[in-house]
């Protein structure tokens, strides 16, 4: 069975920083694309950040300069790294992947609040 599973969520004050991880795992993946995307309550979800199995990276401009997102190929892991955290950040954020094929998964979702 094949899914994602997020881990680093919290809470932490403004201006702090936290990282957020997502592994693939099951057989067969094959991923392409990863990415984070965050919804906070009354807001529709949005994407923040996305990188190819080559390494190219897309950044909402809201995090521009303050997030970065990497991967670990041979490990099928995507990271966000989050740093000068703004209460507006609060939401809970999701990994997704799409396969070569283009099949989407998405992970359950990790808390991320910021405190003022």
């Amino acid at each position: 069975q094949r899914q994602l599973v997020e881990s680093g969520g919290g809470l932490v004050q403004a201006g702090g920083s936290l990282r957020l991880s997502c592994a693939a795992s099951g057989t067969n993946f094959n991923i392409n694309y990863m990415g984070w995307y965050r919804q906070a309550p009354g807001k529709e979800r949005e994407l923040v950040a996305t990188i190819t199995s080559g390494g190219t990276t897309n950044y909402a401009d809201s995090v521009k300069g303050r997030f970065t997102i990497s991967r670990e190929n041979a490990k099928n892991t995507v990271y966000l790294l989050m740093n000068s955290l703004k209460p507006e950040d609060t939401a809970t954020y999701y990994c997704n992947a799409k396969s070569v094929w283009d099949t989407l998964y998405w992970g359950q979702g990790t808390q991320v609040t910021v405190s003022s």
